[in-house]
This record gives C-alpha cells, sequence and structure tokens, in this order.
C-alpha cells in the first residue's frame, strides 16, 4: 500500500461513519481509528518500506516578513463564510515545487477542486496538497518552510 492510497483511505473513513478499520498485509499494517473529533492514528509494522524520491529537492528556510509587511499583504477579513483548507499530515509545509519555482499560490489566487495549493514534505515524500473547495485564496496561515501538524489549518478561501 503506497502513501497516496493511505491518503485516500483515510479521507473516505472520515467522510464516513466507520469507527475503525484495519488493514493488514504481509509485514505491513495499518489501523485507522475515527472518533468524535476524527483523529486519526497509524499502526505500522517494525520493518516498514521506505521510499525516496529519485531526485530529492533540498529547500531552504524562507525569510519571514516582517509583521508590518505581512499586514499590507493580508487584506481584511470580513466574510465568516471562508472554507479552511486543512493539512492531511504532519510535515513541513512548502509553497512552490522547489526554490527556484513560482509559488503555487498566494493571496487573491483563483482555485479550482484538485488544485495543487502546497507541498508537505513527509518522510523524503513531497506529498502535492490539493484544494478541494473552489475560491479565492483570502489568507495562507503557515510560513513556508515550517512544521505543520496533522487538521492544521494552513488557507484560508472564499468560496464565493
Amino acid at each position: 500500500m503506497d502513501f497516496k492510497q493511505i491518503q485516500d483511505l483515510i479521507k473516505v473513513i472520515n467522510k464516513s461513519n466507520i469507527g475503525e478499520l484495519t488493514i493488514e498485509q504481509k509485514d505491513f499494517k495499518i489501523t485507522i481509528k475515527q472518533k468524535e473529533d476524527q483523529v486519526i492514528s497509524f499502526a505500522s509494522s517494525p520493518a516498514p518500506v521506505q521510499m525516496m524520491p529519485s531526485n530529492p529537492v533540498q529547500y531552504q528556510q524562507a525569510p519571514a516578513l516582517p509583521s508590518s509587511q505581512a499586514e499590507k499583504e493580508a487584506p481584511a477579513i470580513k466574510d465568516e463564510n471562508l472554507v479552511t483548507i486543512k493539512s492531511p499530515m504532519i510535515g513541513t509545509f512548502y509553497r512552490k515545487p522547489s526554490p527556484d519555482k513560482p509559488l503555487f499560490v498566494e493571496v487573491g489566487s483563483e482555485v479550482n477542486v484538485g488544485k495543487v495549493v502546497c507541498i508537505i514534505e513527509a518522510m523524503k515524500l513531497f506529498n502535492e496538497i490539493e484544494s478541494e473547495v473552489s475560491g479565492k485564496i483570502v489568507k495562507i496561515l503557515v510560513e513556508d518552510a515550517t512544521p505543520v501538524e496533522y487538521d492544521q489549518p494552513l488557507f484560508l478561501v472564499d468560496p464565493s
């Protein structure tokens, strides 16, 4: 079972009424449990298979914006009908595919369902995170090259 299949399985479980699911294959075991607050836990065998990208991308920490500049770039958010794009995993958040490439999205960018909005690196795997909503990016809640937690808000999107 590859990482993308696990991600898809988690999404299906989150949207269903299934409380717990366990899958065992040879030396691999995964258990996904859904609680009332939808916390998901993983259990793996002692010998997991580690996948490495053939050409790993090296990132450098981006300098943080001074607070006054960040405030100027973020428009005042008045609408409470915003949709939050959340992190589907634990890892390191990146706003661009590689250091020399342009950002996936910026404040004011239009996104559609399926558009890649960022990358989260987890265990040397670079996972593209796609928008599940169409609209306009209103606010980016995470700095580039910083760690994120599961279910942490990443972007605010105005769906109108």
